[in-house]
């Protein structure tokens, strides 16, 4: 390969500016955060105890949002465990002994703020405009709620009337209940074939103990991601969640493996509900590839299509 005498030099001192932008933006970043990729302005970032956090921020908007979501759903409860996930996403709401009762703070903030649960995740999010404080106070409530929440007995029975509240409307729906009975049969072993909102006697009879296991092994940093969008100051805002999370340890211990592998379906399978009352209903429901895959977003969008038509 031929090089003119001033290709050579140029092509270094690229290099050398290259690695010096790169340099500087490492050494600005607080202590313990690793940036990772960035794409179509969301950048990614780690911190040594396991968060992942990805920023995207936006100044175009007015609010700021930021969900935290731990990877951890209905699909990893054992037997007897059924409702665990969804229970803890409303046991964090009952405060802990720093903030013991963060409904009134989120009111005092002006903060909309929930919670949700699937078979995957639990999710807790808010939004509110945009400003430093709030913004500050909420990523301090969480990594507090992350390690410090009560999870008491007299909490559980005060926030049980919720829950079931919660359960009754989905046994009054019928759309609900027939979607949940298609569920069940199309998944014969993995945890996909069980409702979010738990079985009724496993849920009434919770023991705590064992709630407080299943939130001390699956809410921690390296099972959570941290999202902020919308208006807010990346720097500092890195800041925050360095000196909010980064005190806390990385856990010691290993999550459990999931060996189930549901087979694959081998005929057509049918689901009959009777009940009195109500308009007639019909549904389908069909396994697709998982959500990495190619192929996932033509089917989700079809299934939009189909049934919005």
């Amino acid at each position: 390969m031929h090089f003119s005498p001033v290709s050579l030099p140029k092509a270094l001192g690229t290099l050398f500016l290259c690695g010096f932008m790169a340099a500087a933006c490492a050494t600005n970043l607080p202590s313990g955060v690793t940036q990772g990729p960035s794409i179509e302005g969301t950048t990614q970032y780690s911190l040594q105890n396991g968060l992942k956090v990805l920023l995207t921020p936006d100044d175009s908007k007015p609010t700021t949002i930021v969900n935290m979501t731990y990877l951890v759903g209905s699909r990893l409860e054992s037997r007897g465990e059924t409702g665990m996930a969804h229970l803890l996403e409303h046991m964090l709401f009952r405060g802990s002994p720093t903030v013991r009762d963060p409904w009134a703070e989120f009111s005092k903030r002006g903060l909309r703020a929930n919670g949700s649960t699937n078979e995957d995740r639990t999710d807790f999010f808010a939004s509110f405009a945009a400003d430093p404080q709030t913004l500050k106070w909420y990523l301090d409530w969480q990594a507090d709620a992350m390690v410090n929440s009560l999870i008491s007995r007299k909490d559980l029975d005060s926030e049980m009337p919720v829950v079931r509240n919660e359960m009754e409307a989905g046994e009054n729906s019928p759309f609900k209940m027939l979607l949940q009975k298609m569920q069940a049969a199309a998944y014969m072993w993995h945890g996909y074939g069980k409702a979010t909102i738990g079985a009724r006697s496993d849920v009434e009879n919770v023991d705590i103990k064992q709630l407080r296991k299943f939130y001390h092994l699956y809410y921690q940093p390296d099972n959570a991601v941290l999202i902020v969008s919308g208006k807010f100051d990346p720097a500092s805002t890195l800041d925050v969640i360095a000196s909010a999370f980064g005190k806390i340890p990385k856990p010691q211990r290993a999550l459990p493996p999931e060996y189930t592998v549901e087979p694959v379906q081998d005929g057509e399978r049918k689901v009959v509900v009777r009940r009195h009352g109500g308009n007639p209903l019909v549904a389908a429901l069909f396994h697709i590839p998982q959500a990495g895959s190619p192929d996932y977003v033509p089917f989700d969008l079809g299934a939009d299509i189909i049934s919005d038509t």
